[in-house]
């Protein structure tokens, strides 16, 4: 009797085991909570930016440059006409990551300066993509900029006055269409606003995104400086062009039109290096 009673008691032991392990599945209990759908855990990475380097910043034809710093080409010395060509490398911690080149040369009429600036946005957020990352930053950098409102133009039926203009004075992009620049920089008597046309925009022909803005020097006795900056993105890389020129004599002003012409030119150009 006391054999029959022991197998009796691992039957039954048994039998427990085998329902336990049964039982958790039919109510569900053994369903990983961290991954309800029943399959192996998966860790999505955004994808990264299209570029991985950057184009040498200091690297800008001659042509180019006697246009935006018309002063290198009245340097007599070889040596030094090379020298300003060439710019000079800003510092940086990561060549990959940010590059730049600043050029700064005077002429008969005004000093020219001209920055150019590259950066490789990288993100540190696997839900976040690099070229994510670089809009978010490109965004701020526009925000900061303050761009005025885009204006509308007046009606074309407007009455005329008797001059030929609705307030009887020229308008302000006729007076800066009939300003004729110096063939030695572009600095020229005309009005120091600038015209409705030529205010701080964003760009729709220039990288993914881009705008410009142009900043005129208050008032005062020295003579005007005029600061042109065009700021494109493409991809995950963002490019600024920052050109400066004062004038050298007092009572003449940089002409808006021309500088915002040269720097949106340049700023093309390093777009075109960096799809090629």
């Amino acid at each position: 009797m006391q054999r029959k009673a022991y197998v009796s008691g691992i039957a039954a032991l048994l039998a427990a085991l085998l329902a336990g392990c049964t039982g958790g599945s039919d109510d569900g209990g053994g369903t990983d909570d961290a991954n309800p759908d029943g399959g192996s855990a998966v860790t999505q990475t955004a994808e990264p930016g299209r570029y991985r380097t950057l184009p040498e910043p200091c690297r800008v034809d001659e042509d180019t440059l006697d246009s935006l710093l018309p002063g290198i080409p009245q340097i007599a010395d070889e040596e030094q006409r090379e020298k300003a060509y060439a710019g000079e490398a800003t510092l940086t911690f990561d060549n990959d990551r940010k590059i730049g080149c600043r050029w700064q040369v005077p002429s008969a009429t005004a000093t020219d300066h001209l920055f150019v600036d590259l950066e490789r946005v990288v993100s540190y957020d696997n839900a976040v993509s690099d070229d994510d990352q670089a809009q978010q930053l490109f965004a701020a950098r526009q925000t900061e900029a303050d761009l005025p409102a885009p204006t509308t133009s007046a009606p074309s039926e407007a009455p005329s006055s008797p001059s030929g203009s609705p307030s009887g004075k020229p308008s302000a992009s006729s007076s800066a269409s009939s300003a004729s620049p110096s063939s030695s920089g572009s600095s020229s008597p005309s009005p120091s606003a600038t015209p409705t046309g030529l205010q701080p925009r964003v760009l729709d022909d220039l990288g993914d995104e881009a705008f410009l803005d142009d900043e005129l020097s208050s008032a005062g006795s020295t003579a005007k400086q005029r600061t042109v900056t065009v700021v494109f993105r493409t991809s995950n890389v963002i490019v600024t062009v920052k050109y400066e020129e004062q004038a050298a004599t007092v009572g003449m002003v940089p002409d808006s039109e021309e500088m915002q012409d040269r720097a949106r030119k340049l700023a093309s150009q390093l777009d075109d290096s960096l799809a090629g």
